[in-house]
């Protein structure tokens, strides 16, 4: 009988430091492995990073095509380009000329 009471008085007393471990254990792998946790933190840094690269690839190709679009302004057209977009846009090309595009 003795024993029996020490158990349950021992038991008892183990209960509140066993909830609050298993409260700490459920916070601390929610802060890992949670929809916020770190781990999802750094998915979405790596994401924003490949985004931001693919968006300075953009910019750069939209300056590079703002640039041929501005060479035919038609206030002030370079004749080069106006030669070039003919060729490329209707075929047109002397016959002792060698055409070669380039992407």
């Amino acid at each position: 009988m003795e024993l029996w009471y020490a158990i349950r008085r021992r038991g008892r007393a183990l209960i509140a430091p066993s909830l609050l471990l298993l409260v700490a254990a459920y916070f601390a792998y929610h802060t890992v492995q949670g929809q916020r946790g770190l781990i999802a933190y750094a998915r979405l840094d790596l994401e924003v990073a490949r985004a931001e690269a693919e968006l300075r690839t953009i910019d750069a190709e939209r300056r590079i095509i703002e640039g041929r679009v501005a060479l035919l302004h038609p206030d002030h057209i370079e004749p080069d380009m106006l030669d070039e977009q003919t060729r490329r846009i209707l075929g047109l090309a002397h016959p002792d000329e060698v055409v070669i595009y380039l992407d």
